[in-house]
């Protein structure tokens, strides 16, 4: 098993009712975290993408480049890369570059994305959401597989022999299914033999040992062997339980209620992620 941290580079108020710390001093502080996970020995650490205000990050490549030349063996990964409103090729080209910065430690782990916003943002139909993440996703794949790529595509243009540069450290580059609450994209996992992260960030737990089954099964009937499975949930840390809830509600509770406040008709999932724990890699 392995252990981690994942976050959605929130900008949280200093104190209950206090100011909110600034995007470039968030920044300062997640490099930080990163640096301290990696001396700690932690496997792995990941950054969400948002385009929205309460949210610092938006191109968790760029962050994980700079997490990468302070760190040493850490793994680092997208938490996630939202792959429908994305463009695969660049995608593939930024984390082959940090996985070449890291000296063969980035993953990419791709979803379709618990918030909206980035499909009017760059030009894409919301009603399109699982057709799009569909194709992109097979073209990552391909991606990944071959140097020089043939593929056709329906959504996003053809791509006919081209070299696709740099090239990762890692062949093949890890890729992830992270899924929220779609069993048919644990299906799609499992079915592809691609390692499945369950984002248990709204609802009871125990509903999504459902999809854990569903993956493994999916897995199996294709013919893989062993397909890892991450869980991530919200968590916070201290000498006691008692201790973690009196120092981690009031700011939980402001994320939430502002969030309901302010962005609930977008929203498609129940509550924003801060910080995530990540066990069973």
């Amino acid at each position: 098993m392995e252990l981690g941290l994942f976050t959605f580079a929130e900008l949280p108020v200093d104190a209950p009712g206090g100011d909110r710390v600034s995007p470039e001093q968030r920044l300062k502080n997640l490099l930080e975290e990163a640096a301290l996970a990696d001396e700690l020995g932690l496997d792995v650490y990941g950054v969400g993408e948002h385009h929205r205000p309460d949210f610092v990050v938006s191109t968790p490549a760029v962050v994980l480049a700079a997490i990468a030349a302070r760190t040493q063996r850490i793994r680092l990964t997208s938490a996630v890369t939202v792959l429908s409103s994305d463009d695969p090729v660049r995608v593939f080209q930024e984390y082959a570059t940090v996985d070449l910065l890291s000296g063969g430690r980035a993953e990419i782990m791709a979803g379709r994305g618990s918030f909206i916003e980035s499909f009017p943002l760059f030009g894409y139909d919301l009603r399109l959401y699982d057709e799009l993440f569909a194709e992109k996703l097979d073209l990552l794949l391909a991606l990944r597989e071959e140097e020089h790529v043939t593929w056709e595509g329906r959504l996003r243009a053809s791509i006919d022999g081209r070299g696709v540069y740099p090239r990762p450290v890692q062949e093949p580059l890890p890729v992830w299914i992270a899924v929220g609450g779609s069993p048919e994209s644990a299906v799609r996992a499992g079915r592809l033999g691609l390692p499945m992260a369950l984002a248990i960030i709204g609802g009871l737990p125990e509903r999504f040992t459902a999809f854990a089954e569903l993956h493994r099964r999916a897995a199996a009937e294709a013919g893989h062997g062993h397909v890892p499975l991450s869980i991530n949930s919200h968590g916070f840390i201290a000498e006691t339980r008692e201790r973690a809830i009196e120092l981690s509600y009031p700011y939980e509770s402001a994320c939430v209620a502002f969030v309901t406040n302010v962005f609930a008709p977008e929203m498609t999932s129940s509550s924003p992620s801060a910080t995530a724990v990540v066990s069973g890699r």
